[in-house]
Formats: C-alpha cells, sequence, structure tokens
C-alpha cells in the first residue's frame, strides 16, 4: 500500500508532547525495573505469606485500562480472581464493603481524583492492604496507601496518557515476576526497554493513511491484549475525533457484527498465546464480511499486518503493541487537522465525584 504524501505544512509528528513523551517510555521502564526492584520484592514476599483473598483494581480512563490488563495477568499468571471496582459504591453510594485480606491496587497517573481518594480511604479501613501505582510519590493517593509503587513517568504535559499507561503495564509485570517467581519473564525483563524502543520505530503509516477519512470503528483484543484494545480506542477518540469501540474479539459476534458492511474499519490486537487463534480467526471473518482490518498480531501474513517488535517475553506483546499504536495515533490525530497535546473537552486530571 503507498503511504500518503503528507503536505509538509503540516505540524510534523515528532514535534508533539504526545510523541516525545511516548518516546521516553523506555527509559522510564528501564528506571523502573531497577529502582523499583527492591520495593516489589519486599510486596510480593508479604502477598506470598499472607496471600490476599482476591484482588480489586481501582481506577480511570487510561488507568482502568492497564488495570484490565493487570486482570489478565494476575487470573492468568497466579489464579487469583481480580475485578475491578466501581468508584461510585463507595464515593456515591456509600456501601461498606467487605474487603478484609484483600489486595486493593488504586492506579492513578496523578493521586488526586477524589473518587479514587475515597475508594482507596474506604478499601483500607475495611481491612484491605491497598497498593498504589502512582505517578505522583507526593499525591494524596500515596499518602493513604499502605504500598507505594511510583511510575516514574515524570511530567506529563500533554492531555492524553502515555508513558504512564506503558509504565503502570511494566509495573504490573515486574510485581508478577516477583509474586509467582517465574525466571522467564525475570529475565526477559532487562530487555524491556529496548524491545520499546523498536515497537516505536514500527512503521503504522498504512493504519494512519487508511484511517485518516474514517468516523467509526471497531478495535479488537481479547485476554491480555483486550485492555490495549480499550487504551486504543480511547486514544482515538479523544486524539482523532473518531468513534472507535473497544470491543473482545470473543463478543464481537454477539450484535456488533450487524454494522459491518464494505469497507468497515477494524483495528485488531493479538498476542502469542492461547487466544491467538481465535483472534486470527476473528480478523479473516472481517475481512470475508468485506471489513478493512488491520492487524497487530503475530502470525497475521495478510497485507494488512501491521509489523511488530520482538517481544522478549509473550506477556510483554501488548506493551509493545500500545507503544507502536502511539506513535501511529499521535500521526493520525495531525493527519485529520488536530492537535493530539489538547483534545477538546478534556483537561489533564479529571475530578471525578
Amino acid at each position: 500500500m503507498q503511504a500518503r504524501q503528507h503536505d509538509s505544512s503540516v505540524r510534523r509528528p515528532e514535534s508533539t508532547l504526545m510523541f516525545r513523551e511516548a518516546a521516553e517510555a523506555p527509559a522510564v521502564v528501564d528506571r523502573q525495573l531497577t529502582e523499583n526492584d527492591a520495593a516489589m520484592a519486599v510486596l510480593a514476599a508479604r502477598l506470598r505469606a499472607q496471600p490476599p483473598r482476591f484482588v480489586v483494581t481501582c481506577a480511570r480512563g487510561s488507568s482502568d485500562h492497564a488495570a484490565t490488563f493487570a486482570k489478565y495477568l494476575i487470573e492468568i499468571q497466579l489464579g487469583l480472581v481480580t475485578a475491578s471496582a466501581s468508584p461510585s459504591v463507595s464515593s456515591l453510594y456509600r456501601t461498606p464493603q467487605d474487603l478484609a485480606g484483600v489486595l486493593y491496587i488504586v492506579i492513578s497517573q496523578s493521586g488526586r481524583s477524589s473518587d479514587l481518594l475515597h475508594c482507596a480511604e474506604a478499601a483500607r479501613f475495611a481491612g484491605a492492604q491497598v497498593v498504589a501505582l502512582v505517578n505522583r510519590e507526593d499525591s494524596p493517593l500515596a499518602a493513604i496507601a499502605d504500598t507505594v509503587i511510583p511510575l516514574m513517568a515524570g511530567a506529563e504535559h500533554s492531555v492524553p496518557a502515555t508513558k504512564s499507561f506503558l509504565a503502570t503495564l511494566a509495573s504490573l509485570l515486574q510485581l508478577v515476576s516477583h509474586w509467582n517467581p517465574d525466571p522467564l519473564l525475570r529475565a526477559a525483563l532487562p530487555a524491556l526497554p529496548e524491545a520499546m524502543q523498536q515497537a516505536f520505530q514500527q512503521d503504522w503509516i498504512p493504519l494512519v493513511d487508511g484511517l485518516t477519512d474514517a468516523q467509526d470503528l471497531f478495535v479488537l483484543g481479547r485476554g491480555l491484549g483486550l485492555g490495549v484494545a480499550q487504551e486504543a480506542a480511547l486514544k482515538l477518540k479523544e486524539t482523532c475525533g473518531l468513534h472507535a469501540e473497544a470491543l473482545s474479539s470473543a463478543e464481537v459476534k454477539h450484535g456488533p457484527m450487524a454494522l459491518v458492511k464494505e469497507g468497515f474499519p477494524v483495528l485488531l490486537f493479538g498476542q502469542d498465546d492461547a487466544t491467538l487463534r481465535g483472534s486470527l480467526a476473528a480478523a479473516r471473518e472481517f475481512r470475508s464480511r468485506g471489513a478493512r482490518v488491520w492487524s497487530a498480531a503475530p502470525q497475521d501474513a495478510h497485507a494488512d499486518a501491521l509489523p511488530l517488535a520482538t517481544a522478549p517475553h509473550f506477556l510483554c506483546e501488548p506493551l509493545l503493541a500500545a507503544q507502536s499504536f502511539y506513535r501511529a495515533a499521535n500521526a493520525l490525530s495531525l493527519a485529520r487537522g488536530l492537535d493530539p497535546d489538547s483534545p477538546p473537552h478534556l483537561r489533564k486530571v479529571t475530578e471525578t465525584l
């Protein structure tokens, strides 16, 4: 497919804050893996000595998409039920919950959202062990938590979160590598920053060209890749003005398939695990119905398959796909005449009751 010849007067993708901040993510993760390792080992030892009854995640926006990744990661690697909290149950309905002996993971870039703070306080009062994955160590959330794992992403000025999302996924991988000691994963993590650099160099311009004039699309993922699909759909909404709906590739046949028509755009994320066969089958079915499917999935030989960086471990694949996607989303926003750093009607910190 011939790439679009972009007008030289258009702002260059490399000039945006979104681009520069996403490009910083490999260095952030490299620093995390070194400086957080001792704290992760202590936390994991405590979790092994006193296993939680189950795990609850609490987050909003991009952080909640990272929590989706956490759910699958923890359930797959540890067999421990992991559920997403509904913040309004605590913050608005004020309903006490039985959280004694529960691991309660709160994920936040700012650590200042009022509903998350209320949930963290209520969870701790109810007997949960509260762990905060937070970018601001001096935040109110950090003061509430029993354990603080700093994301170390530094200042993030572009409204769309990029490096903090990637830093959260890397932190979750590091925690699980200690909690359920996996020598293969532990050995792979030091190679993750370099793999992320390679992922940021992947050429997804065919996706940019194909979506420049689009209005709607599906973004599909499954298992470990579902959180990245959710994140990609959000970024396409906020930076590109696209109506993007994130769906599980296993659930999309239950109704949404009826919307598919000739040329309907689909972006599919997949990883080399037990879900891959079904994900590739979904891509084939969409294509057979006339949809235009770009796949970020290994082993897809179709012309619209997007190039992927080589992951040091299959659990790292969703993170690398997100890194490649951010560069493409930034370029797509500019190609559609928008500013990815300042989406309309949005602020960096969203206050929710």
